[in-house]
């Protein structure tokens, strides 16, 4: 299992990396003032200079990308209950996705802009493991109905 861990993260944290660009290119487009901003001015700030902003951004974005990798093995843990599969893995990208929204500025620093930020990550986890409740059953319907009766 170690060494699955391992191999999910490994390959997690490049995907980390694509994310945050595009998370990067989302928040420039929403300045739409035609700059590219790496980072956001905050957290260059809180850094003290743009490069080492950059630089610790893309590590948190390889642990973020890593620990989503990893957290895709609760789904593999059949001895789970599927509720307890469901929060497991709710709770490590929900943390980790705070860390890196928190750490890097990608959200306000106040207690409402937290709660909005848990009040939104709840609802597309919801909208989306719902989606894929219903497409599973879905396809294991199909399955049923093509088995012989007995």
């Amino acid at each position: 299992m170690k060494k699955k861990i391992i191999l999910r993260s490994l390959m997690g944290a490049p995907l980390g990396i694509v994310i945050c660009v595009f998370i990067t290119i989302g928040v420039s487009l929403c300045t739409a003032d035609g700059t590219y901003y790496p980072v956001v001015p905050e957290f260059t700030a809180a850094c003290g200079s743009e490069l080492t902003a950059v630089i610790l951004q893309a590590v948190l974005c390889l642990f973020y990308g890593a620990v989503w990798g990893a957290a895709s093995l609760v789904w593999e843990v059949d001895h789970w209950s599927l509720l307890r599969q469901t929060v497991t893995h709710l709770v490590l990208c929900s943390l980790s996705t705070f860390f890196m929204a928190y750490t890097a500025y990608w959200m306000g620093h106040s207690a409402t802009s937290i709660a909005v930020y848990f009040g939104v990550f709840f609802g597309i986890y919801a909208v989306i493991w719902l989606w894929q409740i219903f497409w599973l059953r879905r396809g294991l319907a199909k399955i049923n109905r093509t088995l012989p009766k007995v």
